[in-house]
Parts: structure tokens; C-alpha cells; sequence
């Protein structure tokens, strides 16, 4: 705590400016807390919740283990399956029974962090994510600590409806309490999350993300009241995502030329679609690297990414089924030199 903070606070009062006066009180109850002296943090709560002042419906979450996350406006493209446990959450949140955890797990790259971001915008919240680099720490037993100072801040809001904490790659600090790779500080630091699971508010929306979730501990997936996998995209679904991003891209790139039916033969032909993250890298980098006065440039990039290879083959894309027309536009050639070298390589 520092002397201008009780400066700010008599200030305050005698200005009768309520909302600066609850906010200079909160940071230093917050920093009594950090500094060990729980009691007299809790103390100075207490004494805000029962004080007739005024509560405002905006907050700031200043904790140096949780960042506030900036949300776009842009709409996530996901497969019907998924989209339709967003909207589950959404309405779960809305009806305000209680239901507020939320696990989502998958491989990287499937769109968990993205979803967490969607869900706070669609509730009209502000997104905060927890900095595990911060949060965990070498001292005996002060990730633990660390943890619980976390949902403290949590359950001390003055709005906990208009907040969403996300734990992104939660498995951090949540792997299986029984495995015996598992050290004993992690041990403690997940038995700590359990705990504070179990007390944190029913007004703020709580999300975490694995890409791990086999090797969670089984009472930590018992906390959350709903897990979403995010492993369900269908090559369809794939194919549907790929395109809906690269038309969002194209806008930013006038001269870049359109083939749609080119671009999905592309990914149709590989071996594996990457998922959603790794395909909006892919395309966004293509584009950014393409020849400007090559108008389908960036498709030849988007078929060496996604076909893992350096040189594209002639001989390999008449057998993936690309007709002249295309392998000229892939390899930069005319067709009738596609169709000379096709007619002698048969010959």
C-alpha cells in the first residue's frame, strides 16, 4: 500500500466521488492481501459490502496474474456440432442457475482459446486469462499461494457477472494428482484449483482449456459443469472454415485472384486438412507472401503448406486431379506448355 493511496481515498470522500472512493479501497485491501495480512483485506471488504455506496456496472481486474483479453467483433467460423455448445453456454449463463464452469478441450489449433474469447463477447463480458508464466512459481508451495490469490481477486469483484476468467492450457497446473511423473508442488497446486473451484462465485463465467484432457485429474473434470470437445470437424467442416477465412482475407487483397473450386481441391487433396488455427495461419501467410503481379501465387504457397512439399510436380497434381488449366496456374506456366509436357512425359 502506498501513502498516496490513503491521500487518493480521503480525497474521495470528501469530494463524495463514491465510485473512485470503492476502487482506491479495493486496491488497498488488494494490496494488504499480496502482502500477507489476509485478515485486514478481508476486513475492508466486509466493510465495502455493507457501505451504501455505489457499485458500478464496469471494473477493472487488476491482478499481476491475470491479464484482460481484447475482443473482436469478427464471428468465429466453427462446425454446427461446436457452435451449438457455444450457444448451450450462452444460454446456460443466461438463465443464471448456477452453471458457470466450462471445460474445453481438443487438439491445438481447433479454436478453444478463440471459442472462450466468442462466448464473453456474446454475454457482452469482459475477458480476462490467467498468466500461468506469472502464476506458477519454484518456491515451495507458492503456486498454491499463487492460486488462491487469483480466485480471491475473483470472488472480491464488484461485478463478477460482467467477467469471464479463462485458464487457457489449464493442464499446467491440473495434471493427475496420482501420476507418479507428476512432482509434488503440482500436486499441491492442483489440489489448490480444486479448492478454489469449488468456492469461486456464481456470477463469473469460468472457462479453462486442455489440449491434454486424458491426463487431467478425474476430480478436476468433475468440477466443471459441462466439457466441450473441440476434436469434431469433418473434412466438410474443414473445407467450409478454409473458405470462410480466405474470402475475409481476400478483402485485403485487391489484386489477389479468386478460385474457390481451385482452393478446395487444394485442401481436398491432402493428406490431412490442418484444423482451423494452423489453416488460418497458412492462408494468411500465403497471401501476405505472394507475388503481387501473380495473381493465384499465394494458391501454389497453400498447396506446398498443406502437401508438405518444396516443389510442386507436374506429374503429381494430373494424378491428384487437377486439370491443365490449374497445374498451369499452380506452377506458372501456360497450358499449352502443361499439355506439351503432360503429352511427353506419356510418350
Amino acid at each position: 500500500m502506498k501513502k498516496r493511496d490513503i491521500i487518493k481515498l480521503i480525497q474521495y470522500h470528501y469530494d463524495k466521488d463514491e465510485a473512485q472512493f470503492r476502487t482506491t479501497a479495493n486496491n488497498i485491501a488488494r494490496s494488504f492481501d499480496e502482502s500477507g495480512d489476509h485478515q485486514l483485506a478481508e476486513y475492508i471488504m466486509t466493510f465495502l459490502s455493507d457501505a451504501n455506496t455505489f457499485v458500478p456496472q464496469s471494473f477493472s481486474f487488476e491482478n499481476r496474474f491475470v491479464n484482460e483479453v481484447k475482443i473482436e467483433n469478427s464471428a468465429l467460423p466453427l462446425p454446427t456440432l461446436i457452435a451449438d455448445d457455444i450457444k448451450g453456454i450462452i444460454n446456460a449463463v443466461n438463465h443464471n442457475i448456477g452453471i458457470n464452469k466450462f471445460l474445453f478441450e481438443g487438439n491445438p489449433g481447433t479454436g478453444k482459446t478463440e471459442s472462450a474469447k466468442q462466448v464473453a463477447r456474446l454475454l457482452g463480458r469482459s475477458l480476462f486469462m490467467v498468466d500461468f508464466n506469472q502464476l506458477i512459481d519454484s518456491k515451495m508451495g507458492q503456486t498454491a499461494k499463487n492460486i488462491a490469490a487469483v480466485f480471491n481477486e475473483i470472488n472480491r469483484m464488484p461485478n463478477p457477472s460482467g467477467a469471464v476468467i479463462l485458464f487457457d492450457e489449464i493442464d499446467a497446473i491440473a495434471l493427475d494428482r496420482v501420476n507418479v511423473n507428476d512432482i509434488r508442488e503440482m500436486g499441491r497446486a492442483t489440489s489448490s484449483i480444486l479448492k478454489a473451484l469449488d468456492t469461486v462465485s456464481n456470477e463469473v463465467v469460468i472457462i479453462a482449456t486442455t489440449n491434454l484432457y486424458d491426463k487431467l485429474d478425474r476430480a478436476f473434470k468433475r468440477r466443471f459443469d459441462s466439457v466441450i470437445s473441440f476434436d469434431r470437424y469433418s473434412k466438410d467442416d474443414l473445407l467450409e472454415i478454409a473458405e470462410t477465412m480466405l474470402n475475409a482475407y481476400l478483402k485485403q487483397f485487391k489484386e489477389t485472384g479468386r478460385d474457390m473450386k481451385m482452393f478446395r481441391k487444394i485442401l481436398s487433396t491432402a493428406s490431412n486438412i490442418p484444423n482451423p488455427g494452423e489453416l488460418k495461419n497458412i492462408i494468411k501467410v500465403s497471401l501476405a507472401f505472394s507475388d503481387p503481379t501473380k495473381p493465384f501465387d499465394y494458391l501454389s504457397r497453400v498447396y506446398k503448406d498443406t502437401h508438405n512439399v518444396l516443389k510442386i510436380k507436374m506429374s503429381l497434381l494430373k494424378t491428384e486431379g487437377f486439370t491443365i488449366r490449374e497445374i498451369g496456374v499452380l506452377m506458372g506456366l501456360s497450358k499449352s506448355q502443361v499439355a506439351r509436357e503432360l503429352r511427353g512425359a506419356n510418350k
